[in-house]
């Protein structure tokens, strides 16, 4: 049986303001090639399917052709829920929806109920253990104890459980938590509520393959434990992931190979540092006008309309910060201490040069005073 390991699609999502529907549907629905070219038979989703509890209209019908093209294609698909999605949402209509070969799980009262796939070889369980919110999923198990680690290792007791009475059946598990080895990156939102996140990968011992998610970069934990990562970067701490989905073989013996395949590339993401002037002008920086652009700014002044100038030549930029050359050290003052001793005038002079990166000339600074003395009597005249 061969599967194709994905996660954390984050469909709705949008990078730095950009929307991002366009991509995302172009990749996803990229994967029903490699379910006909590599003869995928199960397509897994080890969460965060969607980018929010209540996913826009948009995002919910992308995800609808995205999911549809990938059945299309000839596979059934396992989803399960992660710290992204609401799990009564994504999992309504389930049960009519298994009927079709789209298999949500997430419910945890039903995590250890596996879909059960058959090939040669014999039946695979693949069970799909939705994103487990540690106190509230602590008291449905009846624990004592806090955290991701005993809500996950009851889990995976409870999936045992059910193997022992399959003893000629292969395992998959599919869940959404932070494996202790594993690498995080900026785009990925806590899940430390509830106690310390991470969890160990002994606590999957006993399945022939783990499809973890959460993390977006592509990682292995073990031979039998990885990481698919994101479809996309979501942020530019990504910047040099290869992103990619695992293809998964499984023989009469359990796990037989793993192999990665690499995921293209709709816009790829650059950072840029230098002068305004430079950045306009310079023919070398030609191939950075159809990437996703994040701009440093050296200016000794602050440019004034720096964005839209910016986005004239290179109308992906989606992020900029001044950070002036040799940029004044400034120290960490209470705003008591940064008042102490200094007029109205001084204080509004000061900040003018903290926002612009320059002293106010003569004539702003009379600006400024008349400004204020025009406020003072103001507030003596009511």
């Amino acid at each position: 049986m061969r599967l194709l390991h994905t996660s954390d699609w984050h469909v709705g999502r949008t990078f730095h303001g950009r929307d991002l529907l366009a991509e995302q549907e172009e990749v996803l629905s990229g994967l029903a090639e490699v379910v006909i070219d590599q003869e995928i038979d199960v397509v897994l989703v080890a969460g965060d399917l969607y980018d929010r509890a209540v996913p826009s209209a948009e995002a919910v019908d992308t995800c609808h052709r995205i999911l549809r093209t990938i059945a299309r294609a000839g596979a059934r698909i396992v989803i399960t829920s992660g710290n992204h999605d609401s799990a009564p949402r994504l999992g309504a209509f389930a049960d009519f929806a298994a009927a079709g070969g789209l298999h949500l799980r997430t419910r945890v009262s039903t995590l250890q109920e596996p879909v059960i796939v058959t090939d040669d070889h014999g039946p695979v369980a693949i069970y799909g253990i939705p994103y487990l919110e540690p106190d509230p999923v602590r008291h449905l198990f009846g624990l004592d104890e806090r955290g991701h680690t005993a809500v996950l290792t009851e889990a995976m007791n409870r999936i045992r459980a059910d193997l022992a009475a399959r003893p000629d059946a292969r395992s998959v598990v599919l869940a959404h938590a932070f494996v202790t080895g594993g690498q995080p990156s900026e785009s990925e939102r806590p899940i430390s509520v509830g106690g310390v996140e991470q969890v160990p990968a002994s606590v999957f011992d006993g399945v022939d393959y783990v499809a973890l998610g959460h993390l977006h970069g592509p990682q292995r934990i073990s031979e039998r434990v990885r990481y698919s990562g994101s479809p996309l970067a979501y942020s530019f701490s990504e910047i040099d992931h290869r992103k990619s989905v695992w293809l998964v073989d499984l023989d009469a013996n359990g796990l037989a190979a793993v192999e990665r395949r690499e995921l293209p590339v709709p816009r790829r993401l650059a950072t840029v540092t230098g002068l305004l002037d430079d950045l306009l002008t310079v023919s070398a920086h030609a191939p950075l006008e159809e990437r996703f652009l994040y701009v440093v700014l050296t200016d000794p002044v602050r440019p004034l309309d720096a964005m839209r100038k910016l986005r004239e030549r290179f109308p992906h930029t989606v992020r900029m910060e001044w950070q002036p050359v040799g940029g004044r050290a400034t120290a960490e003052l209470s705003y008591a201490e940064a008042m102490r001793g200094r007029d109205d005038h001084e204080v509004a002079c000061g900040f003018l040069t903290d926002c612009r990166g320059s002293e106010p000339t003569e004539s702003e600074r009379a600006l400024l005073k008349e400004a204020l003395e025009a406020v003072s009597r103001a507030e003596v005249a009511r």
